[in-house]
């Protein structure tokens, strides 16, 4: 006779093999599924309705996610399960339109990060479990089946969304850190996506963890993420401050950016989880 919590195991791996593979394995998890070539669609197709319901349901306004109810809600981990498999018969190589793309890459990336923390749940921030020399690191050994090959959270956001050439994805994905931008409690969709990554940028160099201005000391304090990815921006600071003038919270700082007019510090990153 199997045991009882022998049989609840099976069932956990059965349904959810992610969640079920041990953080300190050190090898690749893989989400999603292997699909035959013929069996792969343009990302056009792919809809994303299961993934701006989980966004609803779980993640608030602010960009906080109820890790806790989402991992308690059988149905709702197979609906993200399943999510995962319907972004694995998309075809990168198909034509797709660029909006249609961009939208299907960011959309990925947060739904892995959100599989790969409700592996570890409860954790206190994606900085547990990003082992650097050996074992298991949550950006370079989850793994997201895409048209048949996996990517890595970093595959995803250093080669294939940063090379599409449009910074605003830098307030769009989200790493599961206070200190990101928020999560979007909806999916980004083709014919939304330039109001959506318009409304994520302003929103968050309008919170003070982002971003603060003192025109008293033409003083600047950007998020980290303008450190990281300053090239993203620009190819020094004034070209960086007059990208992200049209984002910033107030037309003085809007003004200061634009000229140049100021210096330039970054702030602390706050690495905690973005947790309810």
């Amino acid at each position: 006779m199997i045991h009882k919590t022998t049989k609840l195991a099976i069932f956990a791996f059965l349904t959810f093999p992610a969640i079920s593979s041990p953080a300190w394995a050190g090898s690749a998890v893989y989400l999603g599924t292997r699909v035959a070539q013929s069996r792969q669609v343009s990302i056009d197709k792919i809809d994303h309705a299961a993934w701006d319901a989980i966004t609803r349901k779980y993640v608030d306004t602010n960009g906080m996610v109820n890790y806790r109810g989402l991992k308690a809600s059988a149905a709702d981990m197979q609906a993200l399960a399943r999510y995962l498999n319907l972004l694995s018969t998309a075809n990168p190589s198909l034509p797709a339109s660029p909006d249609a793309t961009l939208a299907f890459w960011i959309n990925a990336y947060n739904a892995v990060t959100v599989h790969g923390i409700l592996r570890e749940y409860p954790t206190t921030s994606i900085r547990n479990h990003t082992a650097k020399l050996w074992g298991y690191n949550i950006w370079k050994d989850l793994q997201l089946y895409v048209g048949g090959k996996p990517y890595s959270l970093d595959q995803i956001e250093h080669e294939v969304l940063r090379k599409k050439g449009d910074p605003r994805i830098h307030f769009a994905i989200v790493c599961a850190s206070i200190g990101c931008p928020r999560l979007l409690n909806e999916a980004y969709v083709p014919d939304r996506l330039q109001e959506q990554l318009q409304l994520n940028a302003k929103d968050f160099f309008a919170r003070s963890q982002n971003f603060r201005y003192d025109p008293a000391n033409r003083r600047m304090q950007l998020s980290s993420i303008l450190d990281w990815f300053g090239e993203d921006f620009g190819g020094n600071q004034a070209a960086q401050l007059k990208r992200i003038a049209e984002w910033l919270p107030s037309q003085t700082a809007q003004a200061a950016a634009r000229q140049n007019a100021v210096s330039v510090s970054y702030l602390d990153y706050n690495w905690n989880l973005n947790s309810q």
